[in-house]
Parts: C-alpha cells; sequence; structure tokens
C-alpha cells in the first residue's frame, strides 16, 4: 500500500493533508524520515507519525458486542452514539455493523470489515436466521405461534412474512426466531397480531449466540468457529 493512503486511513485525513505532514518531516518509517507518498508499505514496515508508531491492519476482523439501548449501528451519526464508541481497535471506523438493530433494541451486534462475510448474513437471499427475546406488553394468545409460522401481513407490505418460530417462555415474554431482516420486523409482527413489543434483545444470528460473559458495552473477537459457521455455505 502507499505510504499516503495508509496514512490517510489511520490519521483520518485527507492525502493534500497527509502531503503537508510529508513534507514537514512528520513521518518516519522503520526510525528514518520519508517525505513520498509512492513509498510503499509493507507489513515488516513501521510506520510513525510524529513518535507515535501506527499500528497496520492485516486481513479481515471479526467482533461480537453486547450492544446497550441508547446506540445506533453506525460508523457516525450527528445526533447520536453509535456502537464504535465501545471498540478499542486501530482502524475501528472501518469496521460496520452486519445487520443492525434500533436504537431501543440491545443484544448480540456482529461487527467485521468484510463485506462478502457480512453479505451472507445481511442478504435475504442467504436467509440468515436472528433469534430475539421479546417483552410484550399484553399476554400472548393461544393463536399467535401458528399464525408466525404461516407468515403474517405487516402494515404496507405486499407479501406476508416467511414463517418464524414463536417459543413462549411465559405470557409476555417469547423467544421469536425469523430469516429475514424487514424494516422493524419483530416490533411489526406482533403489532399485526395485536401486541406491542416493550422489549426487544437479540441472541443469535446463524449459530452466533451472544457469549453470556459480555456486559453490555463488552465486545470480543469472534472464534475461528464462530467466522466459520457464516462463511461456511451450509
Amino acid at each position: 500500500m502507499r505510504l499516503d493512503k495508509f496514512l490517510s486511513q489511520q490519521l483520518g485525513i485527507s492525502r493534500s493533508l497527509v502531503a503537508r505532514e510529508l513534507r514537514a518531516g512528520n513521518i518516519t518509517v522503520d526510525d528514518e524520515i520519508v517525505k513520498s507518498g509512492s513509498f510503499q508499505v509493507t507489513t515488516d514496515k513501521q510506520v510513525a507519525y510524529d513518535g507515535n508508531v501506527l499500528t497496520q491492519v492485516t486481513g479481515p476482523r471479526y467482533f461480537m458486542l453486547h450492544k446497550p439501548q441508547g446506540y445506533i449501528c453506525s460508523t457516525d451519526d450527528p445526533t447520536h452514539p453509535t456502537i464504535l464508541f465501545f471498540i478499542e481497535e486501530p482502524l475501528s471506523q472501518k469496521l460496520h455493523s452486519a445487520g443492525r438493530l434500533d436504537i431501543d433494541t440491545t443484544g448480540l451486534v456482529l461487527l467485521t470489515d468484510d463485506g462478502q462475510w457480512s453479505h451472507r448474513i445481511s442478504s435475504p437471499k442467504h436467509h440468515c436466521e436472528k433469534t430475539y427475546r421479546v417483552q410484550l406488553s399484553e399476554d400472548i394468545t393461544d393463536d399467535v405461534t401458528a399464525k408466525f409460522e404461516q407468515g403474517v401481513m405487516l402494515n404496507s407490505e405486499k407479501y406476508p412474512t416467511k414463517a418464524a418460530k414463536l417459543e413462549i417462555i411465559s405470557a409476555r415474554e417469547v423467544l421469536l426466531t425469523i430469516s429475514e431482516g424487514r424494516y422493524h420486523q419483530v416490533k411489526r409482527m406482533f403489532a399485526a397480531v395485536g401486541n406491542h413489543v416493550c422489549g426487544l434483545h437479540r441472541e443469535r444470528v446463524g449459530e452466533i449466540w451472544l457469549d453470556e460473559e459480555l456486559a453490555p458495552g463488552e465486545y470480543r473477537p469472534l472464534t475461528e468457529a464462530e467466522i466459520n459457521s457464516i462463511t461456511v455455505p451450509r
């Protein structure tokens, strides 16, 4: 990678500002001042800006985050804090969420800089299952399980939802597994059967379950098995 591109990504500044820093002699590679933006940076080189070593990121990265309420699944937002607030990694702004959660929804969020991997989660054609723990304002009625298995019509939609699995935990708490990602789908499904979601928590994406040891706001890298459970076709 060219040095000016590397610095632009690392420092979050434009190429013109990078060129200024290079001319000023503020960039070193292996402790030698380099002023050419075309210099090729390899993984064995140590690049520093004003004496501070810049960490090189090699290969795609995969994390799970226990998302708390009040944060949005975006890299930048002018009015709300984003989930990147919790991620202490080099070039964290290059990560994106593989399937978003609403600002008031908690639970499992997967972050990566691997676009093909996240596409297998978010693309409708892959039918990646997600399981949610749902708190309801009214008691669940006996016929909802069958209705969700058959599919329900959502307001302003042309087609019913795909078959969904409902597991009743108590009168007002259920687990719902869906294989779609329509806008506010879980909330709209319960609205379609006359109920209201007052709490929503995602527990699973594909074969990846939220780590019970992660407190809200904590994250960890995915294991190889977790990564491959999405990557490897079944």
